[in-house]
């Protein structure tokens, strides 16, 4: 495993995170077992650094956490691993409305509340980084919610402060990265999803500020699994995040993708062709912003997989280039579009 430093915080994480959503439900059948599986494996690989949210499975992930590490410490191992979580708002229009009032999805004392509850279940009494699971930009010039989590983090509860990015709107983060309101910031950066790289990445390294990616692998697609005729359960996530044609037109674009790889010149990058999966994360990777990606792992041999795509050789520059014309302006998924 290769490390990487997270923003100008003075700690080292791994490159290949764990993202704990699937671990916590919302994707399907997900046995517990098999999720400890993957979190032993993913941490016996060097893998230390981990994201989940209070949503995932209503703290579900973050109590499958406390326990994995729970019993890595009784193993002596000494690695530090750094656990994120995440604090949703009240309920409302998610992402929050540009009429939404902060002090009525993020009040202070729901901030407070929730903190307790991120303590209790991952057992630990200081949360290495807290997020604030969604944002809109109109809360940008006066954002109160961030004031009280850089309260709590003078007052010894969280370590460091974070936003993950709206989904349709990912650059409203970089006004706070500017302010010096957060020390991270978690985004969608992947082979379709390319936006931040206009101006958010560029941004974060002036700023220091950490990048942890999420949707790598775009809920999956990217790791050239699906067909035109995969189905999901109704429970399942992607149910309807690939509804209608969606997953047809996915499937398509994953397709010219693959022939990029397979082209005499990039072929054999890895000793081999990369596989869609090692290319999504390697693509990413390649950017120097990046502090940490977090495909979501919900098995010991998808901890193998993920994790040994960290000692492959660096893509190339002219793969990366080659790749960035599947950059596609979908924006987020709307109804029936």
């Amino acid at each position: 495993m290769k490390y990487r430093c997270f923003g100008r915080q003075g700690f080292e994480c791994s490159e290949v995170g764990f993202g704990g959503w699937a671990i916590g439900g919302g994707w399907g059948a997900q046995a517990d077992a098999d999720s400890m599986a993957a979190l032993r494996r993913a941490l016996e690989l060097g893998c230390n650094f981990i994201d989940t949210a209070a949503g995932y499975g209503d703290g579900h992930s973050e109590r499958l956490i406390a326990r994995a590490l729970r019993d890595r410490r009784a193993t002596g191992a000494r690695l530090p691993v750094y656990v994120a979580t995440k604090i949703p708002p009240l309920p409302g229009e998610w992402p929050p409305s540009p009429y939404d009032l902060q002090e009525d999805r993020y009040p202070e004392d729901f901030i407070r509340r929730s903190l307790e509850a991120r303590l209790a279940n991952l057992e630990t009494d200081r949360i290495d980084l807290l997020q604030l699971h969604t944002w809109t930009r109109a809360w940008n010039d006066d954002p109160a919610p961030l004031r009280v989590l850089r309260e709590l983090q003078r007052e010894g509860r969280i370590g460091l402060v974070g936003v993950s990015a709206p989904e349709h709107d990912q650059d409203s983060v970089v006004d706070l990265m500017r302010a010096g309101w957060v020390d991270a910031v978690q985004v969608i950066y992947n082979l379709f999803e390319q936006e931040p790289t206009a101006q958010l990445l560029k941004e974060a390294r002036r700023t220091g500020v950490a990048v942890i990616v999420r949707v790598v692998f775009d809920e999956g697609a990217l790791t050239g699994r699906f067909s035109a005729d995969t189905h999901f359960a109704q429970e399942d996530f992607r149910a309807r995040y690939f509804a209608g044609d969606r997953l047809a037109r996915v499937v398509a674009r994953v397709a010219e993708i693959r022939k990029d790889l397979a082209l005499p010149q990039f072929a054999a990058e890895c000793g081999q062709a990369y596989t869609m999966a090692q290319a999504a994360l390697k693509w990413v990777l390649a950017h120097p912003a990046v502090s940490t990606v977090i495909p979501g792992i919900r098995t010991a041999a998808q901890a193998e997989a993920n994790c040994a795509v960290s000692e492959l050789p660096d893509m190339s520059a002219a793969l990366v280039e080659r790749l960035r014309r599947h950059n596609w302006r979908r924006g987020i998924w709307y109804g029936g579009k």
